[in-house]
């Protein structure tokens, strides 16, 4: 299962030209197994102004499979991955970043992204990454 972040689907959603939303869109018609958590479908509404286009994308978006924190225990784990990154010197600019890493990796999911967040993230854990050659 690929857990697409919302740094990808900005691109995807306001059809820029860039590789993310290529391989976006191809996975999407491979029907491939795509899903998001509930905080990226949150950030991804809060960035949309028109109401109806925010509906639509809100439908859109809900045909997708969403993953939720299991438990208080993905909130620790969220705080445990800023630690090892900032252990090894990486900084994690964005705690819902950590946030859906720990989601991604209690699931065993492959997240999809365009941040160096996770990038960082990823360096210093077992989190997947889907590797887009951009």
């Amino acid at each position: 299962m690929i857990l697409v972040d919302t740094s990808v689907w900005i691109d995807f959603l306001r059809g820029r030209n860039t590789t993310y939303r290529r391989t976006l869109h191809d996975l999407i018609e491979q029907e491939e197994d795509i899903c998001i958590t509930g905080i990226i479908l949150t950030e991804i509404l809060q960035g949309v102004n028109d109401e109806r286009a925010g509906n639509e994308i809100k439908q859109y978006l809900l045909d997708f499979p969403i993953y939720h924190p299991r438990s208080i225990t993905t909130n620790i784990e969220a705080a445990q991955l800023y630690k090892q990154c900032a252990k090894k010197g990486k900084t994690v600019r964005k705690t819902v970043d950590c946030i859906i890493a720990a989601i991604s990796i209690e699931n065993g999911l492959v997240l999809f992204h365009n941040d160096r967040d996770f990038d960082s993230i990823a360096q210093c854990t077992d989190m997947k990454i889907l590797q887009v050659n951009a």
